[in-house]
């Protein structure tokens, strides 16, 4: 509904020229709003649903920008920093499993994961949630999920799938 009123409001808007707007335009608006609303969801049904747009979930991820993200960030870039100073790495590709099953959350973690300096996903098996990545310093083979990426998981889940 959101895409509709958007849509046919943007229209109307184009085609306003300060007085009366016609009838004729307002019926091709309705039909180009009716028209693109089908298109948005059969092209991309996320965004028909519009649950990207619930205010809840828009404070979820501010939280997590702010605060585990921010932090993990921080320790990653002093840790690099720490890393090449010294040159005390140890880099490889580790293969870590996750229980996300959404998209959007296993995006969200993929890209949180390639932000934090020292990892970097190479790949997503988005069958069986396991991500490949590449870490500066693996302490171990088989590392969890808490061990590469700390808490980022978790606010996957609550910021998209919950």
């Amino acid at each position: 509904m959101v895409i509709f009123i958007a849509s046919v409001v943007m229209y109307l808007l184009f085609v306003w020229s300060g007085g009366m707007i016609p009838l004729s335009e307002v019926v091709i608006a309705i039909i180009l709003g009716a028209i693109i609303t089908y298109a948005c969801r059969s092209w991309s049904p996320g965004l028909y649903r519009m649950t990207a747009l619930r205010p809840d979930r828009w404070i979820k991820l501010i939280a997590f920008i702010f605060g585990p993200f921010l932090w993990g960030m921080t320790k990653a870039n002093l840790d690099v920093a720490y890393r090449v100073i010294t040159g005390k790495i140890n880099p490889g590709i580790v293969r870590v499993q996750t229980s996300l099953r959404n998209a959007y959350a296993i995006t969200m973690l993929a890209n949180s994961i390639t932000l934090t300096p020292g990892t970097l996903t190479v790949d997503v098996d988005e069958d069986n949630g396991t991500y490949y990545i590449h870490w500066i310093n693996i302490t171990n083979i088989e590392p969890s999920g808490r061990d590469v990426y700390g808490p980022f998981e978790d606010w996957a889940k609550k910021v998209v799938e919950l």
